[in-house]
């Protein structure tokens, strides 16, 4: 809200204020204002601080500073960092702290470098490493925000900015775990080990889905829009190629648009939607369903179908309490999306409800993407759409445990029975 933070030097709105803090803070990328041109330089370069916090999550923030002041950790904070990275215990903590903040490091350093090329002649130096840093760090983390008033629209034809950006999108959003796995396995190949690197379940399905729905939405994405003039018809047939791939990368939670959102067809809109809603995976700077929760579900009604018990994936069962969890994640989504939707539909009644939806997945699934609404809707729609960003970061099942405290366990069973479903 400061006044060295916005472009004409007032003090800013705190609507505006909040709405983008929460959206860089949940590396959302929903704007109500033009970031490039309402925002001073501070005003930007806290957006992109508060994206990077945001994609590397607070346990890892608050470590890494507790690191670098040289503190030790007491027994609560190293169950709070094993909780967070969801590691089967507590040693070596500190070694994939390092490790996570290296990795975000090299991949945003080197975005910032194939950037420079695409933005340097057009802005010159000082502008142009600005505009490669700010995008970097985005796209990395999964945010979002562009500092051009057309997003990357004005650079749909480069290859160099639409594989720079969909890059940084797709490791950002694929989880550090498959990182790290993938460093391991290339390591151990060209050191010609003997020993060979066995693929972990959470990276054989995380790779898996995210390459099966990338290769999906872009196909999808060409034959639906490929006659629609307003977004991919008066393209050639390279360029749609590079739109279809982009469209394709960007609702995995990361926010950037090559096309107009808001002039796509119905479809094309609801292939977007269903996109933003599964999400990135795990251990990602990305947010949504998530890639592992649809394949556990997925995987259940495959099982259901051919008439067996257990649910398996790669040869291994999948156990009681995962897919419980996974059908936990599916309602409680739902049902924030519905109730979100419902309740601007009662403040903004002039609003077409595809756009309503489109919007409130994007708020909940930390995608940023919008068909134009963002800034026009009632402040009492932007205060939903706060909420709803802030339940999507922080975690559906994790806020409702929050608030309902911590699970009672039981020694009562109760008898089974059936019931008719479906």
């Amino acid at each position: 809200m400061m006044p060295f933070s916005t472009s004409n030097g007032n003090w800013n709105n705190l609507i505006v204020a909040l709405f983008t803090s929460t959206s860089a803070v949940c590396v959302t990328g929903l704007s109500v204002v033009d970031p490039g041109t309402y925002f001073s330089f501070w005003g930007q370069l806290f957006i992109a601080l508060l994206a990077q916090i945001g994609g590397l999550g607070y346990m890892t923030t608050t470590t890494f500073l507790i690191l670098l002041i040289g503190r030790k950790f007491d027994l609560r904070q190293k169950i709070a960092i094993q909780q967070a990275l969801d590691r089967p215990g507590m040693s070596g903590s500190t070694q994939v702290i390092r490790s996570i903040i290296a990795t975000t490091l090299i991949f945003e350093i080197t975005g910032v470098f194939l950037l420079l090329p695409a933005f340097v002649p057009d802005y010159g130096w000082n502008q142009g490493l600005w505009l490669a840093i700010f995008h970097s760090v985005n796209a990395w983390n999964n945010a979002g925000f562009s500092l051009f008033k057309d997003n990357l629209i004005g650079y749909q034809s480069s290859f160099l900015v639409v594989f720079t950006v969909t890059g940084l999108i797709i490791f950002g959003g694929i989880g550090y775990q498959v990182i790290l796995e993938t460093y391991i396995w290339l390591r151990d190949r060209i050191l010609k080990k003997k020993e060979t690197l066995v693929f972990s379940l959470d990276f054989k399905v995380a790779t898996s889905t995210t390459l099966i729905l990338l290769f999906l939405g872009t196909i999808a994405f060409f034959c639906i829009e490929v006659r629609n003039p307003a977004t991919f018809g008066s393209l050639n047939l390279r360029d749609q190629f590079l739109v279809a791939w982009f469209q394709s990368v960007t609702p995995r939670t990361a926010g950037f648009n090559t096309i107009d959102i808001g002039k796509m067809t119905t479809a094309g809109l609801f292939i977007t939607i269903a996109l933003m809603f599964i999400g990135a995976s795990p251990g990602g700077t990305g947010g949504g369903m998530k890639t592992t929760t649809l394949r556990v579900l997925t995987s259940c009604t495959k099982t259901i179908l051919q008439g067996k018990e257990e649910v398996l994936l790669y040869e291994r069962k999948i156990a009681v309490a995962l897919i419980l969890k996974a059908v936990g994640v599916l309602v409680g989504s739902i049902a924030t999306v519905i109730l979100a939707t419902i309740v601007i539909s009662l403040t903004d009644p002039q609003l077409d409800f595809i756009q309503i939806l489109f919007e409130v997945v994007s708020a909940f699934a930390t995608v940023g993407l919008s068909t134009g609404i963002t800034a026009s809707v009632s402040p009492a729609a932007k205060l939903v759409l706060i909420i709803t960003m802030y339940v999507g970061r922080v975690g559906v099942l994790l806020l409702m445990s929050a608030i309902l405290g911590d699970p009672r366990p039981t020694r009562i069973h109760y008898p089974e029975e059936n019931l008719l479903v479906g």
